[in-house]
């Protein structure tokens, strides 16, 4: 850039995109801060296993110079689905892995690591929430924190997810519930405590689906299995339901009763799971999702373009990270990166979001198959 200085630019989150965008830049040479409000990459567990697609997630990591290392951690047998029927567990539909590796599995934590192995020592700045920006009149932006603070940036990029703190710099968009829920559970050393089960799922993911039910479950690496009870529910179905979710056997038993005449191998995935029960109900953003240009600022990944988790938004979250870094790299000025990156993120999101929804209605119909 034809700058005396090289730009501030600050990342708010440490998720994929923001990580993704961060190494590209070091990559190039480019200074870059990361603010995550997490105390270290370890405060929670990171969520299922991706597939990553080699027009978007494997590209980021070509870009970011880390496709070997992904390919040495992926697992390309994770691509296999497995589709049975609810009521006898009837193998209705398989898809083997296909001959290229074309999408291959990986867990979420295991990329977010290869990520944060890769960028410079404190380049994340742990336990730094950000509570919102403010643009400022010579095109740069303040970024606030909830301690009170505040740091000046030439950009300050919103990677902080569907809640993010950046947004309303440049949307008044909220996400809103899609009137699907997310039970997830999980199994351990499934093919030693669970071979039955394991032998249901394969070496992939299975599905089986009702009207307004489903279930999903997926295999992530070190003999783990996650499942995903799905179900076309209010927001409050457990207060309607007079459950607790805290209380693991009443969820246990409220589930079953839901999925009642359900095959009984498929219904093991309710009565028998090692982890506790965590109710995550899914949000959207308005589809479109497009804002008017406001220098200093901007978004990528769930911040920009919140969709239905059925293996678009990791995908995307890094491709908008690597392709933000590039324009940042070869443009000639910060605004006219931010201008050229957004040209193509956000006509990329809008066709996006149709195809998350379709997938979504997919998963989970709303009537019986």
């Amino acid at each position: 850039m034809n700058s005396a200085r090289d730009p501030r630019i600050a990342i708010v989150g440490a998720g994929l995109g923001g990580l993704a965008c961060a190494r590209v830049l070091q990559r190039h040479g480019r200074s870059v801060t990361v603010f995550e409000r997490e105390a270290a990459a370890d405060a929670r567990p990171q969520g299922g296993t991706l597939d990553l697609h080699a027009d978007t997630g494997q590209a980021a990591l070509r870009a970011a110079g880390l496709l070997d290392r992904f390919q040495a951690l992926a697992r390309p047998e994770g691509e296999e689905w497995r589709v049975l029927d609810f009521a006898d567990a009837a193998l209705l539909a398989h898809q083997g892995p296909s001959a290229a590796g074309g999408r291959p599995e990986i867990d979420r934590g295991q990329l977010r690591g290869l990520f944060l192995d890769s960028i410079t020592e404190g380049t994340v700045r742990w336990d730094r929430a950000a509570s919102g920006v403010t643009p400022l009149a010579d095109g740069s932006c303040r970024l606030h924190f909830a301690d009170g603070t505040a740091e000046d940036f030439d950009l300050v990029v919103g990677a902080d997810g569907a809640w993010s703190r950046v947004r309303p710099a440049l949307s008044p968009a909220a996400p809103s519930y899609t009137g699907v829920t997310f039970v997830e559970t999980g199994f351990d050393h499934c093919d030693t405590r669970h071979p039955d089960l394991a032998r249901l799922v394969g070496n992939g993911s299975m599905l089986a689906k009702g009207a307004g039910r489903s279930l999903v479950a997926q295999r992530n690496s070190n003999g783990h299995i996650r499942a995903y009870i799905a179900l076309r529910a209010p927001q409050d179905w457990h207060l309607a339901a007079g459950i607790d979710l805290g209380d693991q056997q009443a969820a246990r038993t409220q589930l079953l009763r839901m999925f009642d005449g359900w095959d009984e191998s498929l219904r093991y995935l309710l009565r028998n799971s090692d982890s506790e029960f965590v109710n995550r109900p899914l949000f959207v953003l308005p589809a479109p999702h497009t804002w008017e240009h406001v220098p200093g600022v901007t978004l990528l990944g769930d911040a920009a373009h919140l969709m239905p988790p059925v293996g678009l938004g990791a995908n995307l979250a890094m491709l908008d990270g690597s392709d933000l870094a590039h324009a940042l790299i070869t443009e000639s000025s910060v605004d006219d990166a931010v201008r050229a990156y957004e040209s193509i993120m956000l006509p990329r999101s809008i066709e996006a979001a149709t195809g998350s929804a379709q997938g979504l209605d997919h998963l989970v119909p709303a009537t019986a198959c």
